[in-house]
Formats: structure tokens, sequence, C-alpha cells
């Protein structure tokens, strides 16, 4: 076999996937999403840009300068919506990889003008291109991930893309801080926003030598790319039994497919795909990653501790990294439990503790911020918030919508799905400032509402897709008498236990459908 992908295969190949690529891109979205949110204070960044100085205003002015700063920090959020809804015809177009070297190449010139930046305009346009990268990311990583693992490791492999979204957090917060103690100069900001350059070009080159997709290569038409990338992560001979009858069951999938689903209009549309159902849970599941309130603990706890609690500016800043180092340890309660446990029960616990510590975090900010007790409360609630969000909101989600996705359309739906999470992304980041500084307490009731509908609706509407390949996931909506009934279909079709072995009536039904394929390929 020829030598190729950095001669690894296997776990080696799937390791390097992971930290090479994978790691870079979910660290670049957490660091930036919430990187200029403990800036704003900065007497060097309020030197450069007055025209969203909250520090030395008062009245109507700080008022309108907390609506441009949110927006100015949104602008993120802004490109990386175009950017990962462009993914649903690049992605298919040319393929996982070239779309995942253009998000890192359009990332790396983004941070650079940002980092350069000395005037607003150069900051807004250089974060607009920064998230368009992202966003291309974001839409694709998952996908072309989640498309390279086996069902037995997939949760754990996607999960990984929270825990390094919680590490580009907690990066970010330490980094704030260390540059924060040189008080004055562009140092204490200009460093911080440069960093993740590094990460940029780790990815950009790492791409390039990383094996594209089995199932677009298949999708293609491309059989022998798609047997060889199959088998190198799978580490086995080419022609081995597994690598043809998982081939041939990723093409059979296909085939069934091949008249239906065919443009993004028919996801608005049911059919025997279900595609409107399985695209509406998709869209809502991202909803709830926003509207329970993760982007405004993660992005503004410095702010929350800073300006909701009134402390000062230094302790607030190493609250604010002691808050997102937490979150990143707790990303690893999700990384040993979604493949064991399940998806529906890490998203209802999460959902269910994010409500709660959103109410809890209502309460103690409703007493005066000079109440030491309720100071007390509020950080505990707050540390609490992020013990609860990365066992289902911080990578499972994104996980859940490439598993539920048809295989000719997962792609489009995944990053559709995601961009409504950018979206939604955009309104928190946009109007938390102002939110803080005019209702204050009453902002967290909202987020309370919307997560406690998360449980609900995960119990009625989210069918189990874990131990499942991907095409065994696509006969599960498929098969299933109604939408009503696909959550219940799916237990009683368990498909695999949580170890990736299948009970028997699906491993033979399984093995029947790949045989037919493959003799049906012969006779022709």
């Amino acid at each position: 076999m020829a030598k190729r992908f950095w001669n690894l295969r296997g776990q080696a190949l799937s390791l390097a996937q992971i930290l090479t690529v994978v790691c870079p891109a979910y660290v670049l979205f957490g660091y930036n999403q919430s990187g200029l949110g403990s800036l704003t204070s900065l007497s060097d960044w309020v030197k450069h840009f007055p025209e969203i100085d909250t520090i030395n205003t008062t009245g109507v002015q700080k008022s309108h300068n907390a609506t441009i700063q949110g927006v100015v920090i949104a602008t993120f959020t802004l490109g990386a919506l175009p950017g990962c809804l462009s993914c649903s015809y690049t992605a298919d177009k040319f393929g996982r990889r070239p779309v995942i070297f253009m998000g890192g190449l359009l990332a790396l010139i983004g941070q650079v003008v940002e980092a350069s930046a000395f005037q607003l305009a150069q900051m807004i346009i250089g974060r607009t291109i920064l998230g368009v990268g992202i966003g291309m990311l974001s839409g694709t990583v998952p996908t072309w991930q989640s498309e390279c693992a086996s069902s037995k490791n997939r949760g754990k492999h996607v999960v990984l893309d929270g825990l390094f979204i919680a590490l580009g957090y907690m990066l970010q917060a330490w980094i704030n801080l260390g540059f924060y103690q040189f008080k004055l100069g562009p140092v204490t900001w200009r460093a911080p926003t440069a960093i993740p350059i590094v990460f940029e070009i780790v990815l950009i080159i790492s791409i390039i030598f990383l094996p594209e997709s089995p199932r677009w290569l298949a999708r293609q038409g491309r059989t022998e790319e798609a047997r060889l990338s199959l088998a190198s992560f799978r580490d086995a001979n080419e022609d081995a039994p597994t690598i043809t009858a998982e081939l041939a069951g990723i093409e059979s999938s296909l085939e069934e497919t091949a008249n239906s689903a065919t443009s993004l209009k028919d996801l608005l549309t049911m059919g025997e795909d279900r595609l409107l159902y399985r695209f509406g849970i998709c869209i809502l599941l991202q909803f709830f990653q926003q509207m329970s309130g993760g982007n405004l603990i993660s992005v503004y706890s410095t702010t929350i501790f800073e300006s909701g609690l009134s402390l000062d500016a230094q302790t607030s800043r190493l609250l604010s990294g002691g808050v997102l180092t937490w979150k990143f340890l707790s990303c690893f309660v999700s990384f040993f439990t979604i493949d064991r446990l399940g998806r529906r029960f890490a998203l209802m616990v999460s959902g269910t503790g994010m409500a709660t510590c959103m109410l809890g975090l209502a309460v103690a900010t409703s007493f005066p911020s000079s109440n030491y007790a309720a100071q007390i409360f509020s950080v505990l609630f707050v540390f609490l918030f992020n013990f609860f969000i990365p066992i289902g909101f911080l990578g499972a989600n994104f996980l859940y919508c490439t598993e539920v996705a048809p295989t000719r359309l997962r792609v489009a739906m995944s990053s559709i799905s995601t961009a409504n999470h950018w979206l939604w992304n955009f309104v928190v980041t946009m109007i938390t400032p102002v939110a803080i500084d005019t209702i204050g307490y009453k902002y967290y009731i909202v987020f309370t509402c919307i997560g406690f509908c998360i449980p609900l609706s995960i119990y009625f509407l989210y069918p189990e897709t874990m131990g499942r390949t991907l095409e065994e996931i696509d006969l599960i909506f498929r098969e299933s008498p109604s939408i009503w009934a696909t959550v219940r279909y799916a237990k009683q079709h368990p498909g695999h236990d949580g170890l990736g072995n299948q009970d028997e009536k699906t491993r033979f039904g399984h093995e029947e459908k790949c045989e037919i394929a493959m003799s049906e390929r012969v006779s022709d």
C-alpha cells in the first residue's frame, strides 16, 4: 500500500486529525468568540476605539456606546453566519478538506487585520473576515470528523469539539489576564488578539496531508479513494471484508436516496426521508444551545462580574479565568459519558441543569450588588452553569446534527443548523451589554424559561443515535411509523450496545443490505 497521510493509520491517524485540525479549529472558535469581551475596558483599547467607550462615559452616551460595542463584538458572528451557510454548497461541491483549508486561510487573514487595527473600521473588517473563516470551519469540520470516525467512538471524537471550544475560552481568559498586568500600552490587547495565528498556521498546513471524507469520496464515485481513506482510518487492508462491507453500506445508502433530497429546498419537505423533521430538530437544538445562556456566560463572564456584580477589574478577570477553566475541566464528563449513557441523557441533564442555574442567577442578582451573600451565590451559579453546559451543549449538539442528517444532505443540514447557532449567537452577543446595564436580573429569566423547554423537547422528539452507524440512523428516520413514533421506534431497534456491538437482528439486516448492494454492483 502506498505510504500516505504522514504514514499514519488507525488511531494514530485519528489522533493526528484531532490534534492538528479539529483542536485548532475549535480553539479558534472559542478563543475568538470570547476574545474581545474582556478587552473593552482597557485604557489603550479605549484610546484607539473611543466610539465604543463605556468606561469613561455616562447616561445616553454610555448607552449608545454600549450598543455599538455589542455590534462590533458581534461582527465576528455576522461573518460566521454566511461563512457557515456557504458550506452547504461548497463542502459538497469541492470536498471537506478544501473548505477547511480556505476557512483556515480566511481566519488567518482576519486575525492579522484585527490584531493590527488602528481604527474601528479596520477592527470591524478584520473581525468579520475572521468570522467568515471560523464559520466555514464550524460548518465543515464536525461533518468531516463524524464521516471519518467509527460508530464506536464517534461520540467521543466529536464531543472533543466542545472540549476544544472550552480550551479556547480558557486560553483567552488567562492570556488576557496575563497581558492585563502590563496595565498600559497596546501589548495589553494586540498580543492576545495575535496569538491565535499560531493555531491557524498549524491547521492550514495539516489539512493538506490528511484524508478526505470516505463518504464524500463515495458520493463522487471515487470508490478506490474512498476505500483507501476508510482503510487508513480503520487500520485495515483495503480489501479487508470489514472495509468492503462498510463501503458497500455507504454506497447502498447513497443509492437508496439517489432519487430524493437533491436540493436544499427538499429540507423543507417531509417525504419518506422525513427531512423537515430532521432539519427542524437540528435547528431547534442549535437554538437551545445559544438561548440557554451558554454564550452569555462564556463571552461576558468578565462583564457579569465587573458590571453586574460590581466587582473590581482584577477580581473579575481572575473569576472569569477560573470559570472558564472549570468549564474546560467539566468537558471531560461528556467525553467519558457520551458513548456510554447516550445523546438524549446528556442533552436532558445539561438542559435541566442550565435552566436551574439561570433561575438561581436571576434570584441572586435581583438583590443589590453590594449584598455580599448574593455576590457569592451569583458566582456559584455561574460556576455550576459551566459544569452543566459541556455535558450536552458544547459538542454533543454539533455531533447530533451531523448524525441525524442523511448522507446526501449531511453537510447542508449541519451547516445551516450551525448557521442558526451563529444567528442566535449574534443576538445574544449584541444585546447582552445593553441588557445587563438596563434590565439586570430579568435578563436571566428569559434563559431560564427557554432552558426548561430543553428536556421536554429532547424526550419527545430526539431519538437516540449512540452506537449506530450513520446509515443505520438514516434507516431509523425512514422506517419509523411517524415522526411522533420515531423516539419509540429507535428504542425498539437498539442497533448497537454502548460498546459499538450490534444486536443480531440489526447486524444480519445490515449485512443483508450490504450483500445485496455488492451483488447488484457485480451483476452490473
